[in-house]
């Protein structure tokens, strides 16, 4: 698999894309992950890439032609099976979304910056937008590595037990259940017996009710959709 991040900030990207499971799956092949700097078509001698809003509203604006010269550029080598704009006002990011994306060979994401991008840009080069929640923040690129973590972690072969992904919350559309780990009693508080029984149906099914219960409880929505 192959991502494209589009940045004006690419240093914002460096570490969150470089350690832990993004970067063994790197590593091992798994995955490319190409940022690219939009100064390199900024216009003029200053390589500008935004400039003033039309109407008059205040804060600076992402323009058409690097965003467009770039994804040119880029899909005149391969063609790309989405090219997805960071945006609050997008469709809000879930696993299912994730667990498509990460069935995909070569996507692109452009982050936005300033106070967005010109509306040409999501009109004729941008195939789907996607916001990971109602809040606004000062760029497209922390979101934009937020969203390529939950898709590569899905890939074959990035964790080191491929089932975990399958135990997540959201997977089935309900939360996880409690987790636990050595040791079984601190501090005077023990761990559900459960757990210790070495009963693989009676835990399972102590998970379920768990799950069940903690989505209900804290979030009913989910048992709505």
């Amino acid at each position: 698999m192959r991502i494209d991040i589009l940045t004006v900030v690419p240093q914002l990207l460096e570490s969150p894309l470089s350690h832990s499971i993004v970067g063994r799956a790197i590593r091992k092949g798994l995955v490319e992950i190409h940022v690219h700097d939009l100064r390199k078509y900024g216009i003029g001698p200053r390589k500008n890439v935004d400039d003033y809003c039309y109407g008059g509203d205040a804060g600076m604006v992402l323009m058409v032609e690097p965003v467009f010269r770039m994804i040119e550029e880029l899909s005149a080598d391969r063609h790309y099976d989405e090219i997805i704009y960071m945006s609050p006002d997008g469709e809000r990011l879930t696993q299912g979304i994730s667990n498509s994306l990460s069935l995909m060979e070569n996507i692109i994401i452009l982050c936005g910056h300033y106070k967005g991008i010109d509306h040409r840009i999501r009109e004729h080069l941008v195939t789907r937008e996607i916001s990971v929640g109602d809040y606004v923040v000062s760029g497209g690129e922390i979101p934009a590595a937020l969203l390529a973590d939950s898709i590569i972690r899905l890939i074959p072969g990035a964790l080191t037990d491929e089932t975990s992904a399958l135990s997540d919350s959201f997977q089935d559309g309900l939360l996880s259940p409690p987790q636990y780990t050595r040791p079984a009693e601190f501090n005077g508080w023990k761990v559900p017996d459960v757990l210790l029984s070495g009963n693989p149906k009676l835990i399972r099914e102590w998970q379920d009710r768990q799950a069940l219960e903690r989505t209900r409880q804290l979030r009913p929505e989910l048992l709505e959709d």
